[in-house]
């Protein structure tokens, strides 16, 4: 295939390495800045920069951006794309995003399918992006009654070639509730967490837990903020279940209550062994 890869940030210039590094399909892409182009180009990233006013000789238009950018770009890439070709998105969001464009996707004669790959890095932009982003990850692809099914057996073959551990199909709304509390929880949790006025008295006191839980808490705020936005119901459900978990935790604290917090304690923990032991029946 001759793929167009739109946005060559962390997450698009790894899509591309990895198309590049692990398939026979051809890459082709497109930044609005030009240093970044130059740079896929020298570097073997892309095989070619991709004109925005041209994708018609493309089989497949993969684009990844911020949300809002995202809707933009695929409704103008849906003016020149040829018919029964493939458009791809690679945003953490789904539904918002799946509700505007599928239907310009349809009358384009275009099969469109939203995705999100499960990885990512502390850090972010082209330079930050590598060929083993994806390795071992997870490939989320959400259907609709109008998704070309022969197109995700396409994408999941894709993935499989560049190493993602599996694919999950699903469907936009289902992702964008399950995502809520797996990853824009973490990241909200992390960044708040991070807020203590005892954060820059913690060296020589830190261990793994700090590193875990204070990881995420370095990300670009401009990407997740319009994530969250945009995913609004969801999070505050999981906002409003952590602050509601958290208050039983304060009121044992504060009625020095071991009992009580002893049940809460225990009662996490089997949330957590339960988990583990479902995710290992799964694997």
């Amino acid at each position: 295939m001759d793929i167009a890869v739109v946005g060559l940030g962390l997450i698009g210039a790894s899509f591309a390495k990895g198309i590049k590094q692990h398939t026979n399909n051809k890459v082709y892409g497109f930044d609005i800045n030009n240093e970044t182009l130059t740079k896929a180009k020298r570097d073997g990233t892309i095989d070619d920069i991709v004109l925005m006013n041209n994708l018609s000789d493309f089989d497949m238009v993969i684009v990844a951006l911020y949300p809002v950018n995202t809707i933009e770009v695929c409704t103008d890439a849906l003016k020149t794309m040829k018919r029964g070709s493939t458009l791809v998105d690679l945003c953490g969001i789904k539904g918002s995003i799946v509700d505007k464009i599928e239907p310009l996707a349809l009358k384009a004669e275009v099969d469109y399918i939203g995705t999100h790959p499960m990885a990512g890095r502390e850090l972010w932009g082209y330079d930050a992006a590598v060929n083993d982003l994806f390795k071992g990850a997870s490939f989320i692809i959400t259907k609709t009654e109008n998704t070309n099914m022969e197109k995700v057996k396409i994408l999941r073959n894709l993935a499989e070639e560049m190493l993602f551990k599996e694919s999950v199909i699903t469907t936009p709304k289902e992702h964008d509730k399950i995502i809520a509390f797996t990853s824009q929880l973490a990241h909200v949790v992390s960044n708040a967490y991070v807020k203590s006025p005892s954060l820059l008295e913690e060296k020589g006191f830190s261990a793994g837990s700090f590193l875990d839980l204070t990881r995420v808490a370095k990300l670009n705020e401009y990407m997740w903020s319009e994530l969250f936005v945009m995913n609004k119901e969801p999070l505050l459900f999981e906002v409003d279940n952590i602050i509601k978990e958290l208050e039983k935790y304060r009121e044992a604290l504060e009625n020095d209550d071991i009992h009580y917090m002893e049940e809460l304690l225990k009662e996490g923990r089997i949330l957590k062994e339960k988990s583990n032991l479902a995710h290992s029946k799964k694997c």
